[in-house]
């Protein structure tokens, strides 16, 4: 099912090899990886899957350096490493650093895995790449449907199924939107007919997937880029063979049999509504009533966010920090039970980047993808590049944008799993833009640069780590498994209030207080802390 784009250069090395099964194992592990503790049951999901991609990072990426000897940076190179510097740089002023600290090093890895599915571009890869990370998406959405049709897994959430081993059913919609462009390329690109059937096979799973997910953001997304693919495809310099137009029924009539098999299978999906599809279809762009008004409202006090920060933002991941401050009363983002905001992120990658990291680092991530997705555009009408790479260039261009759409109306690139797919797939898929420069590295630098790579990485792994054996020891209950969560991992504000409120009931009020003091400089708008800080006022 592998699609073709150029014959291997001459340069593969092992290295390359490496890198690739890195990307595509994390891709994986991002998908499948679950915890089974049910207190933090959003980061049970999100914490392995971002070991996970710190992890594909790493290896992937000392792999790329080992191999290197020099770079050829692109204007989107600069332009990413503008939006990380930027990222660093609004981390310095944030409220939260653990939550800027998660939120940075999330960014990082995307960048290097991007950087070095760019190498496997260059080395001849980018075909193999695109067909593994289809494959995980394919398995992602198999997840969904398995629960959907009524298969029960410890793991599962069963408030927002069909969610599978995401944990949300937005989550998985998201990476399925985006896996579809890979595969209706690997299905027309397949050099064998049986790849040919078995992307079509992924394609009706990724379909009824997202019908049963009721995602809009996913549908609205897809349906553009839809639009944007067939405009490309038609206008120029045919793409397609003759074999491969006679694919394209194929490919149709399977997204259609997914669409009607979702629609008329029953499941085992608690729908409140009498019609939740249609009700879903009407309610694309609605954003009168319901979530879509909860939208604009979150959209506007974040904006009154931004004009307070407007240099460098709130810092990153800190918009759940400050956004209480500016939001209302009624405010449907706050969680009525602990008055917080009841995401970590907001609806919208770009509302993030914006509030999060200032409107001066948005506009260089804005700019990046600009940059990627026209010289996409250009790379297609190029007569210097074969059939087939023109191809790929499209995919990638359509890809790309699915994520950017539906990233206006949620959290997509915010988050582990879509974060791998996207950043690998521009990097195999789409050129860098003009040429700004290009380095050799000295024989130094050639032995530095990966251990300083692998280095870095191993910070954010074992912080991510931590992270996750943090949960395993809050599950234990006690004072003192309590106490060693938080050594592994002292920003989580879950574990701190749960340590006040546990010493504040043994009635040693000082101790009480010197957890409260912490979770409220994470928090400070949080109402917990200041509960136990009024029963122990005082200095410690």
């Amino acid at each position: 099912m592998t699609p073709t784009i150029a014959a291997a250069p001459p340069d593969r090395s092992i290295t390359d090899w490496i890198a690739l099964i890195a990307i595509v194992v994390g891709a994986l592990a991002a998908v499948l990886l679950v915890l089974p503790y049910r207190s933090f049951d959003l980061d049970r999901f999100l914490a392995p899957k971002e070991l996970a991609v710190h992890l594909a990072a790493a290896v992937a990426g000392t792999a790329t350096l080992a191999h290197a000897r020099g770079v050829r940076l692109g204007r989107a190179d600069f332009l990413l490493g503008a939006w990380l510097v930027l990222s660093l740089a609004s981390g310095l002023f944030a409220t939260n650093h653990w939550a800027a600290f998660r939120a940075i090093t999330l960014s990082v890895s995307g960048a290097i895995i991007y950087w070095s599915a760019r190498r496997l571009a260059v080395a001849g890869l980018a075909g193999i790449l695109s067909a593994g990370l289809a494959a995980v998406v394919v398995i992602g959405a198999g997840t969904a449907l398995a629960q959907a049709y009524g298969a029960r897994f410890d793991f599962a959430t069963l408030s927002r199924a069909p969610g599978g081993t995401f944990g949300n059913r937005n989550f998985m919609a998201h990476l399925a939107a985006a896996g579809v462009p890979l595969l209706v390329w690997g299905a027309l690109a397949a050099r064998r007919r049986g790849g040919t059937i078995l992307t079509t096979i992924g394609l009706l799973a990724c379909a009824a997937a997202l019908v049963l997910s009721r995602t809009r953001a996913a549908w609205l997304a897809l349906m553009i880029g839809g639009v944007m693919a067939l405009v490309l495809l038609v206008r120029g310099p045919a793409l397609l063979e003759p074999t491969q137009r006679r694919r394209v029924l194929t490919v149709i009539a399977s997204l259609f049999a997914g669409v009607v098999l979702a629609l008329t299978v029953p499941n085992a999906l608690d729908w409140k509504s009498d019609n939740p599809y249609l009700e879903s279809v009407k309610g694309v762009v609605n954003y009168k009533e319901g979530s879509g008004r909860g939208r604009l409202k979150q959209y506007v006090n974040s904006l009154k966010m931004t004009v307070s920060h407007a240099a460098f933002g709130v810092g990153p991941g800190n918009w759940a920090v400050q956004y209480p401050a500016y939001a209302p009363g009624d405010d449907p983002s706050i969680a009525e039970a602990t008055g917080m905001a009841a995401n970590p992120w907001p609806s919208s990658d770009w509302v993030a980047a914006v509030s999060e990291r200032g409107p001066i680092a948005a506009l260089a991530l804005i700019a990046f993808f600009f940059t990627v997705l026209s010289a996409g555009v250009r790379a297609r009408y190029d007569s210097e590049r074969s059939t087939a790479a023109r191809l790929a260039a499209l995919a990638g261009v359509v890809t790309v944008f699915v994520a950017v759409v539906e990233g206006a109306f949620d959290a997509v690139l915010l988050l582990p799993m879509p974060l791998i797919l996207v950043m690998a797939a521009t990097g195999a898929l789409l050129p860098a833009g003009k040429d700004e420069g290009t380095f050799t590295f000295a024989p130094p630098s050639r032995v530095m640069l990966p251990l300083l790579l692998l280095a870095a990485q191993s910070v954010a792994i074992i912080t991510s780590a931590g992270r996750v054996e943090a949960m395993r020891l809050y599950g234990l209950g006690t004072l003192t498994a309590l106490e060693g969560a938080i050594a592994r991992d002292p920003g989580n504000f879950r574990i701190r209030v749960r340590a006040a409120e546990t010493q504040l009931a043994r009635g040693k009020c000082a101790d009480a207080r010197a957890q409260a003091l912490a979770a409220r400089a994470l928090f400070p708008q949080a109402p917990a802390p200041k509960r136990v800080l009024a029963a122990c006022p005082g200095k410690p």
